[in-house]
C-alpha cells in the first residue's frame, strides 16, 4: 500500500478476511482449485493484498494480465505460482520466465519466445495455452492450434517448455453459446492430447460459470470478481450468493450549510431545492470514481445508519448530500459511506453501477488514486 497521511479525505476500506472467506466460498462450490484474478490492481482492491489474502483462503494460482503485474507482485514478495495471459509485441519473456511466472501464449511466434527466452537463461519455462473459443480476441485460433500444439510437445520434449494448462474465457451470452464454446475448448483439448501433453490445468469458468455451468468447472476455476465479494450477475446480489464484499468507500462532511428554496445546487443548477435545505460537501467526486452519470439520480449515502440522497451535479473531487431527511443531526467531520456491505446497512457498489448504467467491476476498478486504501482483517 501507499504511503498516506493520517486522516486521509477519502477511503477504501479492502478486508483481506473477505477476500479470503470468498476465496474459501468459491473453492468449496467448485471442488477444483482456484486461480485467483488479481489483475487490474486487484479489480481496485490492491493486488498485493488481494494475491495474500486469496492464497491464504486456498488459491492455487494467482493470474493477472500481463507480465508487468506479475513482475510487481514479485517485487512485493508474492511467491506463488503466477499466470499471465496478454503480452505486447516487446514483451519481457525473459524477465518473466527468470521470475518463474507462468506465461500464457496465444501464438506461434509468443512460445517461440518464450523458448528462447528459456535457452537463453538455461531455465524451463512454464507456459499454459490460450484458445479462443468464440471472443475472437486474445487466444489461438483453431487453425493455428495444430502447429501451435506440435511445437509445444517437441519444445516440452527438449526440456525448455513445461506446458502446464489450456484455457479460454466465455462470452457469458447465453447457455446455449457457452456450450458451443466448451464444445469448440474441449475440440482443443483433445487436440492437445494427440499431440501428446496432458494438461495438468484446465479452464475455462469465470466466476458466473463457477455458479451457473457446473459442467465447465473442468480441473481448475478461473475466479476475479466473485472474490472479491461482488455478484457477476445482475439478477443475484453477493448475499445471494454467499459473498461478502471485500471494499467499503467511506468520506466525511467537510461543510455544512442550509439554503433558501429556489438555491441551485452544483454545476448547471440542474437541481433547484423546493424548501429550505440542510446540505452537506463530501470530497469525493468523478476523479475519486464516483460516476458523474449519478447527477441526479438520487443515490443514497450512508450518514450515522441514515440514508441521505446526493443533490445536484457531481463534480470532479466533490458532491453534496441533502440532509432534511436526517433525524439526527450531523456535524463536520462525521463519516460518510458511499458503499460497502448492505448486510450492514451501507449502499452496494451495484446500486452505483446499476444508476450509471454499467457493471460493478468497472466501478471497483474505477476507484481513484487519491482514494486511500486501507486494509483491515477480522
Amino acid at each position: 500500500m501507499e504511503p498516506v497521511t493520517p486522516h486521509p479525505m477519502r477511503v477504501a476500506e479492502i478486508s483481506s478476511a473477505a477476500i479470503r472467506r470468498n476465496t474459501e466460498r468459491m473453492l468449496e462450490i467448485a471442488g477444483v482449485p482456484v486461480i485467483a484474478v488479481v489483475k487490474a490492481n486487484g479489480y481496485g482492491h490492491g493486488a498485493v493484498t488481494a494475491a495474500r489474502a486469496a492464497l491464504a483462503g486456498g488459491a492455487l494460482l494467482i493470474g493477472v494480465t500481463d507480465i508487468d503485474e506479475a513482475l510487481q507482485l514479485r517485487a512485493a514478495g508474492i511467491d506463488s505460482p503466477i499466470l499471465c495471459w496478454l503480452h505486447g509485441e516487446r514483451a519481457d519473456f525473459a524477465a518473466a520466465v527468470a521470475a518463474r511466472i507462468e506465461v500464457g501464449v496465444s501464438r506461434l511466434q509468443q512460445l517461440e519466445a518464450v523458448a528462447a527466452a528459456a535457452a537463453s537463461l538455461g531455465f524451463s519455462a512454464t507456459v499454459q495455452f490460450k484458445i479462443d473459443t468464440g471472443l475472437s480476441r486474445n487466444g489461438a485460433a483453431e487453425h493455428e492450434l495444430q502447429e501451435l500444439f506440435a511445437r509445444g510437445a517437441e519444445l516440452e520434449g527438449s526440456g525448455l517448455i513445461r506446458v502446464r494448462g489450456i484455457f479460454s474465457h466465455l462470452s457469458n451470452t447465453d447457455p446455449g453459446a457457452d456450450l458451443a464454446q466448451a464444445a469448440r475448448f474441449d475440440a482443443a483439448i483433445a487436440l492437445l492430447r494427440a499431440a501428446g501433453i496432458e494438461p495438468e490445468l484446465i479452464h475455462i469458468a469465470a466466476s458466473a460459470a463457477v455458479f451457473s455451468s457446473p459442467h465447465l468447472r473442468y480441473s481448475a476455476v478461473r475466479v476475479g470478481v466473485a472474490i472479491y465479494g461482488l455478484s457477476p450477475f445482475d439478477d443475484r446480489s453477493s448475499a445471494d450468493l454467499g459473498l461478502i464484499p471485500a471494499m467499503t468507500l467511506r468520506s466525511e462532511i467537510v461543510m455544512l450549510r442550509t439554503v433558501p428554496a429556489g438555491s441551485g445546487i452544483s454545476y448547471g443548477h440542474t437541481h433547484i431545492v423546493e424548501r429550505e435545505t440542510r446540505l452537506a460537501l463530501v470530497p469525493i467526486g468523478y476523479a475519486d470514481g464516483l460516476p458523474r452519470g449519478l447527477s441526479g439520480r438520487q443515490q443514497t449515502v450512508l450518514i450515522g445508519g441514515e440514508r441521505a440522497p446526493m443533490l445536484g451535479r457531481i463534480g470532479m473531487d466533490q458532491c453534496i448530500i441533502d440532509l432534511n431527511g436526517l433525524q439526527r443531526q450531523v456535524a463536520i467531520g462525521d463519516t460518510v459511506t458511499m458503499f460497502g456491505d448492505p448486510a450492514l446497512g451501507s449502499p452496494a457498489m451495484d446500486e452505483w453501477a446499476r444508476g450509471a448504467g454499467t457493471i460493478n467491476y468497472e466501478i471497483a476498478v474505477g476507484i481513484g488514486a487519491r482514494v486511500a486504501r486501507v486494509v483491515l482483517d477480522d
